[in-house]
């Protein structure tokens, strides 16, 4: 019997949706790809006891969508929309000295995304590649990502990297997969994570809030444009953006305060009391959480096109347009001024007295923030840096591609219970596909984080590791292996 398929499409005008939607019925199986025009789409497969109702679930999806818009369309037709990117330019610093780096790893394509937790390092460039070194400078692993990776979150010890094909992948596992599927209406600038609840902000100014199931749950329009920065916490979602910064509740019941700035937001930071938000006017500001008070300015020579802190905001470092490094004090007076020996900091990060930057050249840059180092570099004295190289076999890690992807094992081949591994099913609740676990030792109610690509009704999996989260949910930290 051939197989049928209907691809439709809902393109709007304006920056609106643009997104496709195929059905593909091959017997009693159905498969439905979805997803921004142009991009590979994630794919869900269904099984049906008779060609009948194989038939009969797939027009009915095809109903659904067709009442919502989408209409009958080739593929290939319609171009994907063009994803905005971070227009930025990079001067030669206008600082006396360099910094003391003591080394740098070029990714090959210009870098936003950073994450340095105590075991490593990890960069994400424009060319969606992730890169993880150890604090030495070892290149340890790379995954090879779809599309631009425009930023690194972190959950506890998981990591997500949000691309330009509107994805959020988990990196937490050998094979990364799509844990978020941003809609495609939204034109992603930045992200942030808390116990599993995604904030996206975008280039209209928006704010949307997704929870860990992949469930959009609440959005806001900020007074500006061009929302680059979006911290989140407990108690609020903070929003920077063109117009200044805006806190909502982070129960999407209303906005908390809103703080002009001089100049709009480029880079956010946050502390246990504040926020920081570096702006186009040089500065950077330190708004506190409770009111938006300002606290403190950080007055640089350029834009400020990123920022970071030590522990509760000591010292407050800032990068500028000029390829420039600032730190201050926390009360804003300048304790130094350096080059970066590179581009410009798009990102940045401080731990154990090192600073981390990535810059408009690529380069993950490793700095000795020592104060003794740094007053050896005011006087000229600096470390020749080590120049990191990837090794020829490094391994690379790419996303499965479909449901397919997932490796297949046979009840005859693992116990119902097997060792080491953990049994989750698929359980259809009120119009939502949850994923729940089934082992003995686990809390019944939590559902579990789970790729959408392979959720289906009845189907159970074997993951290798499942791990509680503070917001009462399970994740998922190793192999998946569906059982049959």
């Amino acid at each position: 019997m051939a197989r049928e398929t209907t691809y439709l499409e809902l393109s709007q005008d304006g920056g609106g949706a643009h997104k496709f939607y195929e059905v593909i019925v091959d017997g009693t199986a159905v498969s439905v790809r979805y997803g921004r025009i142009g991009a590979p789409g994630q794919l869900q497969s269904s099984s049906f006891p008779t060609v009948e109702k194989a038939r009969s679930a797939a027009a009915k999806k095809i109903g659904e969508k067709v009442r919502k818009g989408y209409a009958p369309a080739v593929q290939g037709q319609r171009a994907a929309r063009s994803v905005t990117r971070r227009q930025v330019t990079s001067a030669p610093s206008t600082a006396r000295a360099v910094a003391p780096v003591l080394w740098r790893f070029r990714t090959g394509s210009a870098a936003f995304g950073i994450h340095v937790d105590e075991d490593r390092c990890w960069v994400g460039n424009q060319a969606g590649d992730v890169y993880t070194l150890s604090h030495g400078g070892e290149v340890l692993a790379r995954y090879s990502l779809p599309d631009g990776v425009k930023c690194l979150v972190a959950d506890e010890f998981w990591i997500y990297a949000g691309c330009d094909d509107g994805t959020v992948y988990d990196l937490s596992s050998k094979v990364p997969f799509g844990a978020y599927a941003i809609a495609a209406d939204v034109d992603i600038y930045w992200l942030d994570i808390h116990e599993g609840v995604l904030d996206v902000s975008d280039a209209n100014g928006g704010l949307t809030v997704i929870d860990h199931e992949d469930e959009h749950q609440w959005s806001r329009k900020s007074a500006g444009t061009s929302a680059w920065m979006v911290r989140a916490d407990e108690r609020a979602v903070y929003h920077g953006h063109s117009g200044g910064v805006t806190a909502y509740a982070a129960d999407g019941t209303g906005q908390l305060w809103h703080s002009a700035t001089p100049g709009g937001v480029l880079f956010g930071w946050q502390e246990e009391h504040s926020v920081y938000a570096g702006t186009v006017r040089n500065t950077v500001q330190r708004l506190s959480k409770a009111s938006g008070a300002t606290e403190a300015t950080y007055r640089c020579d350029a834009a400020v096109y990123s920022c970071a802190t030590s522990p509760d905001g000591r010292h407050v470092f800032a990068g500028d347009s000029s390829s420039s490094v600032y730190c201050f004090d926390a009360d804003g007076h300048r304790l130094w001024k350096l080059g970066t020996g590179g581009g410009s900091a798009l990102s940045m990060q401080y731990l154990d007295g090192r600073l981390y930057l990535v810059t408009t050249d690529g380069s993950l840059v490793c700095v000795d923030a020592s104060e003794q180092a740094i007053a050896a570099a005011q006087q000229g004295s600096v470390p020749a840096p080590m120049d990191v190289k990837s090794a020829a076999a490094l391994p690379v890690f790419t996303p499965a591609a479909s449901a397919s992807a997932v490796a297949t094992v046979s009840m005859a081949a693992v116990a119902s219970e097997p060792a080491g591994g953990v049994v989750v099913e698929c359980v259809q609740q009120g119009g939502r596909m949850r994923v729940q676990v089934v082992s003995d030792g686990f809390e019944q109610s939590w559902n579990v984080q789970f790729p959408r690509g392979i959720r289906e009704a009845g189907a159970r999996y074997v993951v290798d590791g499942l791990h509680p989260a503070s917001g009462g949910f399970y994740r998922v930290r190793g192999e998946i292996r569906r059982l049959v």
